[in-house]
């Protein structure tokens, strides 16, 4: 079992070089929409998978997951020459779902907030009060600060009594 910091060491150095063989290395022009979102290694580093995202349609993703299949070799070896480990981590190519997720995420979010404020116009206009507390009220039960003052006053008059 490795060192969890030399497994992140190595996550981010795969990560720098396969971004860069895909940017520059790979001819294949489908090779072009794919951004390599994180790495994840097994704590054995016998294995290993790497997250890609495309931008595009369905259609992208499936011809980047055929060009991924097909490249694999060539970008393991090329990763291996970059890490300089004893022994390579078998690497797998896996789509990343995350960002889609966020974006519909977002989207749901935005029709909520245009829903409410079909419902409430001045939703947006309506400041939140600080820390939760009503405006023209305290914590104490009293409407006024002269309560406060002489509250003050008596527990300072107990205490001086007591010394």
């Amino acid at each position: 079992m490795a060192n969890p910091r030399t497994i992140a060491r190595l996550e981010s150095r795969i990560l720098e070089r396969a971004a860069i063989c895909l940017q520059s290395e790979v001819s294949d022009p489908r090779a072009s929409f794919i951004t390599v979102t994180r790495v994840k290694l097994s704590p054995d580093l016998s294995s290993g998978r790497i997250y890609y995202s495309v931008l595009g349609t369905e259609g992208d993703k499936s011809k980047a997951a055929h060009m991924l299949e097909s490249a694999a070799g060539f970008l393991q070896r090329q990763i291996a020459v970059a890490i300089h480990v004893r022994r390579m981590p078998h690497l797998k190519w896996t789509y990343d779902e995350s960002m889609e997720r966020a974006s519909d995420m977002a989207k749901l979010i935005k029709e909520a907030r245009e829903r409410d404020r079909t419902i409430n116009p001045h939703v947006d206009d309506a400041q939140p009060s600080e820390a939760g507390v009503v405006e023209g009220s305290d914590d104490t039960g009293g409407s006024d600060d002269a309560g406060d003052e002489t509250d003050i006053d008596a527990d300072d008059a107990e205490d001086e009594d007591a010394k």
